[in-house]
């Protein structure tokens, strides 16, 4: 006769117990995690968040591979960032414009609506997102008028200590937003560079909702730690 192995009872309530025990704990971490990432994402959209500078339209302000702390804390409570503030915003879906198309008394940015799919997946995951970051020049009701390499704003020149020495701002090939008033609840916003910028002379002013954040604090090189002006 074959020799069988009997479970009794006893043990097969200690295997189970000590397998759910297991799994109770599996799903514990499970769970941590999950309100964990959670969590994460939520103070990202609605708090702060790292990022690193990755283009030269703001040099000699901000360097390419400088890590900067972004507060999001103005877009959850929708304010509007004030003059000389540097701001991400998400690239508009129409960067350039042939003259036919320039209307100087509607100069905004143009972007494409969303769907919710669309909204969560690009500007709350910001997954394939992209950002431009560049200084707040002008605000709503304010006349904007760029000539002679210089920024007027009400008819006054803007002085921007902020800029390098002998640079001049113009609109070139392609940037037709030179003289205008801007909307109510917009910005108008160049990068420091000016040559080597894209910026709202080539789209137009930013709306509010598309403003992500305005820069903290530089948080890297360590060297150069603190707010960035």
């Amino acid at each position: 006769m074959p020799k069988r192995t009997i479970f009794n009872g006893t043990k097969w309530k200690k295997g189970a117990r000590k397998l759910s025990e297991k799994t109770k704990d599996i799903l514990e971490w499970i769970y941590c995690i999950v309100i964990a990432l959670v969590l994460a994402v939520l103070f990202r959209y609605f708090i702060g968040t790292p990022t690193i500078v990755q283009q030269v339209s703001m040099y000699p302000t901000l360097v390419q591979d400088e890590r900067l702390w972004l507060n999001r804390w103005g877009r959850t409570t929708k304010t509007l960032p004030k003059r000389g503030e540097i701001i991400t915003f998400e690239e508009p879906a129409k960067i350039t414009y042939l003259d036919t198309e320039l209307d100087q008394t509607n100069p905004v940015a143009k972007y494409n609506e969303k769907n919710a799919w669309q909204w969560f997946v690009s500007d709350f995951l910001e997954i394939g997102k992209r950002s431009y970051i560049k200084r707040v020049i002008a605000l709503p009701g304010e006349q904007v008028e760029i000539k002679e390499g210089k920024v007027y704003i009400n008819g006054e020149i803007l002085e921007e200590p902020y800029l390098q020495p002998g640079i001049v701002t113009d609109v070139r090939k392609g940037e037709n937003f030179d003289n205008f008033i801007v909307p109510e609840n917009y910005v108008f916003a160049m990068g420091d560079n000016r040559s080597h910028s894209t910026d709202c002379r080539a789209f137009g002013c930013v709306p509010l909702e598309e403003i992500e954040s305005t820069v903290a604090i530089r948080i890297w090189p360590l060297n150069k730690w603190g707010k960035v002006e």
